[in-house]
């Protein structure tokens, strides 16, 4: 088994991703600038598109199981990536960070955030195999993970109240501007960390946070640490892109959390029930797609409702003028 047995296929694929960021940040955003969601549709298509042509070779030197397990555990993250996109704006807006330096933090959160999801699917991968009651443990968190989510209409993010940012800001000086993009600069001769470094280190551990949800989830469809690596790393990969493109937009998608809810849920109620009664991988694939598309669907008709709600009311007080 090319695909997943033996060290050659994670050096093949590593070298591949480390490649790929290479040009992107070193080629097509060496400079910094404002992404505009023309160019971040156009990278969204070119991400999708190589995890679709990962997800043909799987197809063809490993079967049809395989390849689904990598296309649901791809579309799995991919929806629960999107979780981040909430974050990320609030994280920016706080910190006042320019479009033009966006990219930047999001490329080096993506780095930092490939190397965590790393150890933590090899964590995962041991305790599954060392000790296979823990999926129930992963399952039971993913159920309370959803109906915490579903219930919980408004998530406060405070950047101030983070740990690690508190101890960085006591043992780091601190410039007091964003020095174009630098994370580092000198001042009087003095190194400072300039504020555009604490906030990559919050998109960092808040990243590790999601992680920690996204993780077990995929473990409900495949047991394949190549697997489960691959799709989060495809996942990962089109975030940045996926942010651009949804970033002004995201506060619109109402019910989109609350799908998001429902697939966690959905997924911890499978893995509890793995050893009673095994659903399908197809049957999860669709059920996910589904929901997704019903959240999306309900969403953009929700504001063109409010929309044309809006737009009598404006009518009616023009007329009562």
């Amino acid at each position: 088994m090319f695909f997943t047995q033996g060290i050659w296929p994670w050096v093949l694929f590593n070298a591949f991703v480390v490649v790929l960021l290479a040009l992107d940040l070193g080629v097509f955003h060496r400079h910094s600038h404002t992404v505009s969601t023309r160019e971040a549709l156009i990278w969204s298509a070119v991400w999708i598109g190589l995890a679709l042509a990962f997800n043909l070779g799987i197809y063809i030197f490993q079967g049809p199981d395989l390849a689904l397990q990598f296309l649901t555990g791809y579309l799995i993250e991919k929806s629960l990536s999107v979780d981040n996109i909430f974050v990320f704006v609030l994280l920016f807006t706080y910190f006042a960070v320019a479009p033009r330096h966006q990219h930047r933090i999001l490329f080096w959160g993506v780095l930092g955030a490939l190397i965590m999801r790393g150890l933590l699917i090899g964590v995962g991968t041991v305790l599954l195999e060392t000790f296979h009651w823990i999926i129930y443990l992963f399952g039971a968190f993913l159920v309370f993970t959803g109906i915490r989510m579903g219930l919980q209409k408004y998530e406060a993010v405070h950047p101030e109240r983070n740990p690690v940012l508190k101890l960085l800001r006591r043992i780091l000086p601190v410039s007091q501007d964003y020095d174009e993009g630098r994370f580092f600069t000198r001042h009087n001769g003095r190194l400072l960390a300039t504020p555009l470094l604490l906030v990559l280190i919050v998109v960092e551990t808040t990243d590790l946070v999601f992680a920690v949800d996204s993780i077990p989830a995929i473990f409900a469809v495949t047991n394949d640490p190549f697997i489960v690596y691959t799709s989060n790393v495809f996942a990962i990969l089109g975030l940045r892109s996926l942010y651009f493109v949804f970033a002004n937009v995201i506060h619109k998608f109402y019910y989109l959390k609350a799908g998001l809810a429902v697939i966690l849920t959905y997924v911890g109620v499978k893995m509890l029930l793995a050893d009673i009664f095994h659903i399908p991988t197809a049957l999860s694939l669709l059920v996910i797609a589904i929901v997704l598309v019903l959240a999306i669907v309900a969403s953009v008709l929700r504001v063109r409702k409010s929309g044309g709600e809006t737009g009598n009311k404006q009518k009616e007080h023009t007329a009562s003028r």
